[in-house]
């Protein structure tokens, strides 16, 4: 029987997924996988191949490159509100953050009609990039009425907003509308992301608001796909926990 080079890459991805290859390890060669699975470089080379289009694994040119095991996906669930390093703690991962911008700016008409802000009123504008065990893994870019949270900018920013200003504000995020589209990086987002020109991110804009439905936060956050896994929870009519208060608007488009 003819070991095909999807054969190989089903025994790869096998052992990958029951964790006998880990996260970040370097795989063997070409010619000691293929002593390892009985078949020759050339079905290895094209097992890799496929492999590498999957995002299972990277492949690193140069006498210290090889093929990698990727780091494993972060889960993004949209079923509940939650700041990225809660999110990143749940999953295993150490949480970092890098910011980039902090100042008082003119919303722009979206982000002014999003937070329903009046003619002359600033936000903060508040551009942060998000690590994920030591590695770029989101870029974010978000805004909140200044006239709402006097002194945000002088309060730590490389956490999470939401419980900054549940601390000192009192204020908590009860809905969120969530927007998706698959965006190609521009040059200066591949660089601080560490992705190549053109790579597909996922783009989510958010509108955040408060129990009694103001508006609290616009943002337009940028996630590595290759990073980066959806996850929403959805609860038919019937359930007596099923609520518009949690409700998310998810569209998905790709430009």
């Amino acid at each position: 029987m003819t070991i095909t080079p999807d054969d190989v890459r089903r025994t790869l991805s096998d052992r990958i997924g029951s964790g006998q290859y880990r996260p970040g390890q370097r795989l063997g060669d070409e010619r000691t996988l293929a002593a390892d699975l009985g078949v020759s470089r050339a079905t290895v080379r094209l097992a890799l191949a496929g492999l590498a289009e999957t995002g299972m694994v990277r492949r690193v040119p140069g006498r210290g490159g090889g093929t990698f095991v990727a780091k494993g996906k972060i889960e993004r669930d949209l079923s509940r509100i939650v700041g990225v390093p809660a999110l990143l703690r749940s999953q295993g991962v150490v949480a970092g953050t890098r910011v980039l911008s902090a100042r008082l700016a003119e919303p722009g008409d979206v982000a002014a009609q999003a937070l329903r802000t009046r003619p002359g009123e600033l936000v903060v504008d508040l551009v942060r990039i998000r690590l994920a065990d030591g590695s770029p893994f989101s870029l974010e870019n978000a805004r909140l009425p200044a006239k709402r949270f006097p002194g945000l900018l002088e309060l730590p920013l490389g956490g999470s907003v939401y419980e900054l200003i549940e601390d000192h504000f009192d204020v908590k995020p009860a809905k969120a509308t969530e927007r998706i589209e698959v965006v190609l990086a521009a040059p200066d987002e591949a660089m601080i992301l560490e992705v190549e020109p053109g790579t597909p991110l996922l783009a989510i804009t958010r509108t955040v608001t408060d129990a009694d439905g103001e508006p609290i936060e616009f943002s337009r956050d940028l996630f590595r796909a290759d990073r980066t896994r959806i996850v929403v929870t959805t609860e038919g009519s019937g359930s007596a926990q099923a609520t518009a208060r949690g409700a998310r608007l998810v569209e998905m488009r790709a430009v």
